[in-house]
């Protein structure tokens, strides 16, 4: 599984991309909006850090909107992957920008009809937010179970970014399921590294080296 981190702080996406572990990024302009920075040059900085897939939304929710907004992002750089809402003339962009060969992120999915609606216009990527789904007593990552059966029965090549992860049990599930990709706030990707037993195993080796070194 790919793990993308969901932010649009820099200095966050240094530090991910200096542990050797990153694979994208995906941005959205609440997230932007906390930076207190212009988007499009946040977005062409990220792109020059992270050499994978960067998704950054259009902000407009016409056919004709949404399509300039698409074609502009996907000059910016050439890892840019436009994330467009689920909408029915969102859809419809995304089958012309399939057409002219610009990569897409469907976002805001939480039915596997939606689901399949993207892939079936082209969507590169599938975002289900199961954090979302939870909030209102779902079931969210027993959505992306169900759309990973559903792409694998019709052999749907659209991968499935599990989104609005919000704990570490949301990663492993994803990794249970197969899902393709996991896109994770920085405090809960950092966090894949703490166990308490690790904490406990390096104070005891160390203890032991210093006695042994004393003695």
């Amino acid at each position: 599984m790919k793990l993308f981190i969901d932010t649009a702080n820099v200095d966050e996406i240094r530090t991910a991309m200096s542990w050797g572990v990153l694979d994208g990024v995906t941005t959205n302009p609440s997230l932007i909006a906390k930076e207190k920075r212009d988007y499009k040059e946040t977005v062409k900085e990220i792109c020059a850090i992270v050499p994978g897939p960067v998704s950054a939304e259009v902000l407009s929710t016409d056919y004709d909107g949404m399509l300039e907004e698409a074609r502009e992002w996907s000059k910016v750089a050439k890892n840019v992957v436009v994330k467009i809402p689920l909408l029915p003339d969102g859809i419809k962009v995304v089958k012309q920008l399939t057409l002219e060969d610009i990569k897409t992120n469907v976002t805001l999915v939480f039915s596997v009809n939606q689901a399949v609606l993207a892939a079936k216009a082209g969507a590169t990527y599938v975002s289900p937010f199961v954090g979302r789904i939870d909030d209102i007593g779902g079931n969210g990552m027993l959505l992306v179970e169900e759309i990973l059966t559903t792409f694998m029965n019709y052999d749907l090549d659209t991968e499935v970014i599990v989104a609005s992860v919000r704990n570490g049990r949301h990663i492993v599930d994803s990794l249970m399921m197969g899902a393709h990709i996991a896109t994770i706030p920085f405090k809960i990707l950092q966090g894949m590294f703490k166990h308490p037993l690790t904490d406990i195993g390096i104070e005891r080796f160390l203890a032991d080296y210093k006695a042994a070194m004393d003695g």
